[in-house]
């Protein structure tokens, strides 16, 4: 069932993603050669702690860590631990975090030293999918809208987007609905309206978009090696633009 939200809820949504914007911030500033992903953890972790919120992550469905980091041709999930960055890595950050109740859910993709074109080719359309599929998220228009959007620019970019994750609704748990894929045929799923509150997530693959699931039945790489980058924001359905849930003043 999808859940339309009140402007209380509204408001508590946007306090929790200005939490989570900013944690996202934090760990992308520590993202050079060097630093052990643990220590990006530990400290997104404490700064969640300090806003009065706790880390949604920390043992969603048994996730044992606050933050989830995926480096080069990791997808999404992955695990901190000793790990260290090496200069050139893709390294994903997904965060989220909880407040009097609500979620802010968001991820990026930053780039640690220096990097190849093609990399930072990869960060960019991947996240200008984001803001192309959600010129689509607006009153009267429907999920797939979204989807067919990343899609259609991802590909004229000689990319591919992956199927097997999507995103989701966001509120008072992480996952909510409905479903957002990234990719698909215009004008099918549920209709658009002003309330919703919905988290959408463009995951680009350099290569096929085909994706396995490491032994720790948590991080997700591309099958074939490629690099993969991942762009997400909350967003809430408004009478005209979306308004993005998961901003900052570090960002802005």
């Amino acid at each position: 069932m999808i859940r339309v939200k009140s402007p209380k809820e509204v408001e508590l949504m946007r306090r929790a993603g200005r939490i989570t914007a900013a944690a996202r911030a934090l760990a992308g500033k520590m993202v050079v050669p060097g630093v052990t992903t643990l220590e990006i953890d530990k400290a997104v972790k404490a700064f969640i702690k300090s806003q009065g919120a706790t880390p949604t992550f920390l043992h969603y469905g048994g996730f044992p860590k606050s933050v989830c980091i995926s480096i080069n041709d990791e997808v999404i999930h992955g695990i901190p631990g000793p790990r260290v960055i090496k200069d050139g890595d893709l390294v994903k950050i997904d965060v989220g975090a909880t407040k009097d109740g609500f979620v802010g859910d968001c991820a990026a993709t930053f780039i640690a030293g220096t990097a190849t074109e093609e990399a930072k080719r990869l960060v960019e359309v991947t996240r200008q999918s984001f803001f192309e599929g959600i010129k689509f998220a607006r009153p009267g228009c429907r999920v797939s809208d979204i989807g067919a959007a990343v899609q259609k620019y991802v590909e004229a970019n000689g990319f591919s987007v992956v199927r097997d994750y999507v995103g989701h609704g966001v509120g008072a748990v992480l996952h909510e609905d409905p479903e957002v894929p990234n990719y698909g045929v215009p004008g099918h799923g549920p209709r658009l309206v002003k309330g919703m509150t919905i988290a959408v997530e463009p995951m680009v693959c350099a290569g096929g978009y085909a994706v396995r699931v490491l032994d720790n039945d948590w991080t997700v790489v591309t099958v074939d090696g490629s690099m993969a980058a991942h762009y997400e924001n909350s967003l809430l359905i408004t009478d005209g633009e979306p308004e993005l849930l998961t901003v900052c003043e570090e960002e802005i």
